[in-house]
């Protein structure tokens, strides 16, 4: 099936991570190195569940160095074949201007277990700016890959998000995506949530995930809750 019917949060999108978790492991070297692990009910990337609606582990490891970064991060899929599991490397640069955090990368999104043929493996180019303004955050980023998942090729993906600190260890944060994609339709998605952070390195998450798409399981709004672990 194609693309869009799965894979299509991290990575999460950008405003459903667990916000002020990441605590360097290597403060004093030139580069400090950040672990993850998390639990979530359902995998969803860009409103669509990539686990067959089903709970995912997930883990990574982040390596930053001055204003550059990179990193590996890793899930359980499940896309009805023998695809299970996805790992993600990603790199990129990190500045600021006129008060914006800026934030250029590329990200690998590659699948153990694809059956032949599929094409499930591709890049993705990422350039994200943000800024914040007393306690909340808004951001933008477009993602564009001139390969993309399955039956499509170039695709362009555009978010707006932002986020809220209304009381310590409380965070309020939404997006909203335009997936565009040359094959498959193109859509709209859509999260809102609410983190807590239990402990500096230890948080949890309940969000509300939709698209526009009708008729797909996969698409159909749902409530998502997450436990992350950063040391």
């Amino acid at each position: 099936m194609t693309k869009n019917l799965f894979r299509c949060v991290a990575g999460a999108a950008a405003a459903a991570a667990l916000i002020g978790l990441s605590t360097p492991a290597s403060a004093q070297s030139d580069v400090d190195v950040a672990f993850n692990v998390g639990v979530v009910s359902d995998y969803i990337f860009r409103g669509f569940s990539q686990t067959g609606e089903d709970p995912a582990i997930q883990g990574g490891v982040d390596l930053t160095a001055g204003k550059f970064y990179a990193g590996a991060w890793a899930s359980n899929v499940d896309f009805g074949d023998d695809t299970d599991a996805e790992v993600d490397l990603y790199g990129g640069y990190r500045t600021e201007a006129a008060g914006f955090a800026l934030d250029f990368g590329v990200i690998a999104y590659l699948y153990a277990g694809e059956p032949d043929g599929a094409g499930y493996n591709y890049n993705e180019f990422k350039v994200a700016a943000s800024r914040a303004v007393g306690p909340a955050t808004f951001g933008a980023a477009v993602y564009y890959s001139p390969d993309f998942f399955g039956v499509d090729k170039e695709a362009t993906y555009g978010e707006i998000n932002a986020a809220f600190a209304p009381a310590p260890k409380w965070t309020v944060s939404g997006a909203l995506g335009k997936q565009w994609l040359n094959v498959s339709d193109d859509y709209t998605t859509w999260n809102l949530g609410v983190g807590y952070a239990l402990t500096d390195k230890l948080g949890v998450d309940v969000r509300y995930y939709d698209t526009d798409v009708d008729g797909v399981p996969g698409a159909e709004d749902r409530v998502v809750g997450a436990v992350k672990l950063a040391f």
